[in-house]
């Protein structure tokens, strides 16, 4: 009981939602059961805990424990929809994560117990449900993850753009395409465009072409408010500091690609054939040597 107290007082001042994704992902799941448990004890069931209880599911799931990440990403939604009564889901940061990481969980952990056509029309049914909210394009991520290769690209919309104009898809038919959706806040992305710029360099010949999508985030350097002119401006100069190999590449705008595209994690790489079908999906940063027997395999080279 002592220790139980004093846990109690130590969650009270430190971050729950650190401190139960730490103990969950070491695979101590009954400590993170107490440190929610206390949590909520002393703070009720808020926004905070609930994503803290979604690092449960988010830790079972890659511990491969597919049951219990079920059992987990079903309770995580419970509490976020008995939250969600009185209170819009992005009326502050914690509840959208929580929720959105159980739908990721449910989704991921049904298919891989076999169960993939009812992940994917899981999925596809919870895109549309908060389709105008911030987890839209996560739910897309997952929904892509486990359907979108062999399929046709979606379309993205060129209307505004940095670097040359962009085309349509179809403008690109005939030529393998590497989509890479950057953000102007992003690190790996910036480890990423050297990669990327090497790869083109090498089988420019064979016709490989890149396209940059990014997007508006409301704020530029040091997370300042900004005005939609003034983010772009500060877009512009990120490419051309940080991307001057790839400065020429046609660089799209829009929010909507990104939801399209699902891409939360930045960056997400997606290689289209010439045909127009998507050959690989894959959010996070790729090695040269992770991404050289995709191209080869992309641009048809032995």
């Amino acid at each position: 009981m002592k220790w139980l107290l004093i846990l109690m007082a130590f969650t009270l001042q430190a971050d729950v939602v650190t401190d139960v994704k730490a103990l969950a992902l070491s695979g101590d799941f009954g400590g993170a059961e107490k440190v929610v448990a206390a949590y909520k004890s002393s703070q009720g069931v808020n926004g905070e805990y609930v994503e803290a209880f979604s690092w449960l599911g988010r830790a079972a799931l890659a511990a491969k424990k597919y049951d219990a990440a079920l059992t987990y990403a079903a309770k995580t939604r419970e509490l976020a929809l008995g939250l969600l009564k009185s209170r819009k889901l992005d009326a502050e940061g914690h509840l959208p994560l929580g929720l959105g990481a159980s739908i990721e969980v449910q989704g991921q952990a049904m298919a891989a117990q076999g169960q993939r056509s009812e992940a994917v029309a899981f999925l596809r049914q919870e895109v549309q449900a908060w389709r105008t909210t911030s987890i839209r394009t996560r739910i897309q991520k997952n929904l892509n993850l486990l359907s979108l290769t062999g399929q046709p690209a979606p379309p993205i919309e060129i209307a505004e753009y940095l670097g040359s104009k962009p085309k349509t898809l179809a403008g690109y038919k005939g030529k393998p395409l590497v989509l890479f959706f950057w953000a102007h806040w992003c690190a790996d992305c910036k480890v990423q465009g050297p990669v990327l710029a090497q790869l083109r360099r090498e089988f420019q010949a064979k016709g490989l072409t890149v396209v940059m999508p990014t997007q508006r985030y409301g704020y530029v350097a040091g997370g300042a408010d900004t005005t939609p002119a003034a983010e772009l401006k500060y877009i512009d100069q990120i490419r051309r500091l940080f991307y001057s190999d790839l400065v020429d590449v046609p660089s799209p705008v829009s929010e909507e690609t990104f939801k399209q595209y699902g891409s939360s994690t930045s960056p997400t790489l997606v290689l289209v054939d010439a045909a127009g079908l998507v050959r690989l999906y894959r959010p996070g940063k790729m090695s040269y040597d992770e991404l050289l027997p995709e191209i080869r395999k992309l641009v048809g080279a032995s």
